[in-house]
């Protein structure tokens, strides 16, 4: 049997201690390659950089820094820097939760989406704790998902999307992407001229928590698996909205 290739990016730059974590856990599977943002790059979905060039930092032969977003990383990696297409692409681990109104945002998700776009089968990682860094639980888990994705595969167009309680794990749930979970905050500051400034942060609401959704497993102390879809449609609609047609033709 030929070694498998596992490609490995982040949000949080290659220098992460999540990103660490999850290379030696997954070490053991395969050839890892190590592609990621050179720097932080949190909350930039899967966004592409088009307006300034994107430079390449090689590390070694398996760590390569690159200066855009983890989704502009995938592509460097399947298109400039891999010799071989990788048989996995895991994006993480991720400090902090990525579930609800999140997953829109998450430069970890979108790392993983990527992967899918392009035919990888792919998942996302995140310990959901902003506090806790110990990673060894959810480095653990990754290796055995990795391991079974290497054996039976994903959908086409299908990523995952896995958090992983802090603390004590006591299982595993397949669940769905949860409803809004926070609350947008805008924090005002003034600078030293007295003019405004703002910061952008959120607070988690728990009312209403749907058990068989990604935060409801995680608030259990289960680890969530979430299958995603790059196909947006939400084919429910498509009836109810055709019925509009007659109204929305061009005047004649």
């Amino acid at each position: 049997m030929s070694m498998k290739r596992i490609l490995i990016t982040n949000d949080d730059g290659i220098t992460a201690p999540g990103i660490k974590a999850l290379e030696q856990s997954l070490a053991a599977l395969g050839e890892v390659a190590v592609i990621a943002p050179d720097r932080e790059m949190s909350a930039t979905s899967q966004s592409i950089t088009l307006h300034t060039p994107i430079r390449i930092h090689r590390i070694d032969d398996h760590h390569y820094a690159i200066g855009g977003t983890p989704t502009d990383s995938v592509i460097m990696a399947l298109y400039q820097i891999l010799p071989q297409r990788p048989d996995l692409m895991v994006s993480g681990i991720n400090p902090g939760g990525n579930m609800g109104e999140n997953v829109i945002y998450s430069g970890t998700v979108g790392g993983a989406m990527e992967g899918a776009v392009h035919g990888v089968p792919s998942f996302a990682i995140s310990l959901a704790s902003k506090k806790e860094h110990d990673f060894s639980a959810a480095a653990a888990f990754a290796a055995q998902l990795a391991a079974k994705i290497l054996q039976e595969g994903l959908p086409r167009d299908v990523c995952l999307n896995v958090n992983v309680p802090p603390g004590e794990v006591l299982g595993v749930r397949v669940t769905h992407q949860s409803q809004k979970i926070s609350q947008n905050l805008v924090v005002e500051h003034k600078d030293p001229r007295g003019r405004a400034h703002y910061w952008l942060d959120e607070s988690v609401e728990l009312t209403d928590v749907e058990p068989d959704s990604d935060f409801g497993a995680v608030t259990a102390h289960h680890i969530s698996v979430t299958p995603l879809q790059i196909d947006r449609t939400h084919y429910p609609s498509i009836k109810e909205i055709s019925g509009w047609l007659p109204a929305l033709q061009p005047a004649k």
